[in-house]
């Protein structure tokens, strides 16, 4: 078993915060705020975790699936899913449209600025986890922060950005958009007698959420994971993690971990192990 903390990069971005999640260092007066936090390692690895910490609303965008990432030449394409950690009270995700488009009236509203009234704007809170499949117009909101585990793929096609001057990607964004409503899935399952809770499954990757004790791990050979502390510290076969980290693990791992502690447990695939 191999069990690698992996080493953060701190994203500048102009919806970001100043004050971040209790695990990080907020940046220095006068800096400019930070909007995502990134862990990475070596190679290319099938999944990629972020925090993101939201002032403003971020972008209206869409992800390609697989298929047409690779025919522009990428690995993969996006499928992500969020975990709310925290959320002002009127915070808001948007996830697929109020009614079914046609590609051509997605164009049309993302040109005239009326996209941003046909989304499905849902409220947020701490708990909350969505995931969202390649296709999906998307934007989160104001007033978020969260954790996020995609497949590793830095690519976002933006489709309007209120009025920012940022590049938009509208003929390559509406031609692997699915805008029809999102059908949100029912509410995070309880821990289970072995204090693990199952939050997505597929079809990229599963997400589990465990409480604080020891457990073993059994991955496939060839198949990687992903340990997010969110609370607590403990070590996987020996290997100190804290809040705020993440390691990648592979094989049989023994994950220790104290009896506050809040973890997110990812890998690709399917099937949990």
């Amino acid at each position: 078993m191999t069990a690698q903390t992996l080493s953060t990069r701190r994203v500048e971005k102009p919806w970001g915060r100043t004050q971040l999640w209790p695990a990080f260092d907020d940046p220095a007066p006068g800096a400019p705020p930070i909007g995502e936090i990134w862990f990475e390692g070596e190679g290319d690895p099938d999944l990629l975790v972020k925090y993101l910490f939201t002032s403003e609303k971020l972008s209206v965008q869409v992800h390609p699936d697989d298929e047409a990432a690779r025919a522009r030449g990428h690995a993969r394409g996006k499928d992500e899913a969020w975990v709310i950690l925290a959320a002002e009270p009127d915070s808001t995700i948007a996830l697929g449209t109020l009614a079914p488009m046609t590609r051509d009236e997605l164009a049309m509203a993302a040109r005239d600025g009326s996209i941003e009234a046909l989304l499905d704007w849902k409220p947020v809170k701490a708990g909350d986890v969505f995931y969202s499949p390649a296709g999906t117009v998307h934007a989160i909101g104001a007033g978020i922060t969260l954790v996020e585990v995609q497949q590793n793929v830095d690519l976002t096609y933006r489709l309007y950005d209120y009025g920012r001057p940022r590049e938009l990607h509208l003929e390559d964004g509406v031609a692997v958009a699915d805008p029809v409503p999102f059908t949100a899935p029912g509410a995070p399952a309880e821990p289970d007698a072995d204090g693990r809770a199952l939050l997505a499954q597929g079809p990229k990757f599963v997400l589990e959420r465990w409480t604080g004790g020891a457990r073993r791990l059994n991955l496939p050979a060839g198949t990687p994971g992903w340990l997010i502390p969110l609370a607590g510290s403990g070590h996987a076969d020996g290997t100190p993690w804290a809040a705020g980290e993440c390691l990648m693990l592979s094989g049989a791992c023994e994950i220790v971990a104290d009896a506050g502690a809040d973890l997110l447990v990812a890998y690709p695939g399917t099937t949990r192990f």
